[in-house]
């Protein structure tokens, strides 16, 4: 709205019919984007007035001017823009669209949505991150039965999500220590943190002639906490004792 009202009365008219036909085009209305029709605003009540005025313009002719001459002016018409906010009726407020198996016989909609705003350690936080769209590549499904499979799977995955940050944040508190995060050591870090810590973690294998050699890269003491929080077997990090292997040895 701040900026329609400040393109709206930076617009210059040199005569009065060019004025009435730009007020008779907004008449209330918002410009349309991207090639769509103009609709009129939603929030706020917008008045247009014209105005005479006069402004500066160039002179006619070149050279310096005298030092008498009165600046070169023309006169002209601007729109004056008057925007006044609405009170927003109740409908307008925010709503809330949820989607369950749960029917409303066995469950009524107000304990439903009782129990999902109450959500603070579940699958609720992580559609935070998933809705960024960097987070999660567009799915497109028609059968109602792949779109119930895909918010399945996203809501197992953000269950597992929640578990790894509990386990770890418990495990951390209990034996007072810290881990790495975006700002510092942290005992409280997220699932995007513990995850994110993994991600210089790799496991490098080599052929040297006939022998395999293999380096675990990247493990810090801070990785095997993890793994003491989550209950994961610190062989899953080590790297395997170096055999000699023949690649293109088959067995008998």
């Amino acid at each position: 709205m701040a900026d329609h009202v400040t393109q709206g009365q930076a617009r210059w008219f040199a005569c009065l019919p060019d004025a009435e036909a730009a007020r008779a085009e907004y008449d209330g209305q918002r410009p349309g984007r991207r090639g769509r029709r103009p609709r009129p605003w939603r929030y706020h009540a917008v008045h247009y007035r014209i105005v005479a005025d006069t402004r500066r313009t160039r002179r006619a002719r070149r050279g310096r001017p005298a030092k008498l001459d009165p600046p070169p002016m023309e006169a002209g018409y601007r729109l004056v823009v008057e925007a006044e906010r609405r009170a927003n009726p109740e409908e307008d407020n925010g709503w809330l669209v949820l989607a369950t198996t749960i029917s409303a016989e066995a469950c009524p909609d107000a304990e439903v949505l009782q129990a999902y705003q109450e959500q603070h350690t579940t699958v609720e936080p992580g559609f935070r991150w998933i809705k960024n769209p960097a987070a999660l590549s567009p799915v497109w499904l028609e059968k109602p039965e792949r779109i119930a499979a895909l918010a399945m799977l996203t809501v197992v995955g953000l269950l597992v999500y929640s578990i790894i940050q509990r386990q770890v944040r418990l495990y951390l508190l209990t034996h007072d220590q810290q881990v790495p995060g975006n700002k510092g050591t942290t005992a409280t870090p997220t699932a995007a943190v513990v995850l994110a810590l993994f991600a210089q973690v790799a496991l490098i294998q080599l052929w040297l002639g006939n022998h395999e050699v293999m380096q675990m890269y990247g493990i810090q003491p801070h990785h095997l906490l993890i793994c003491d929080a989550l209950g994961l077997d610190h062989s899953w990090y080590e790297a395997p004792s170096v055999q000699k292997t023949d690649q293109f040895s088959q067995d008998p």
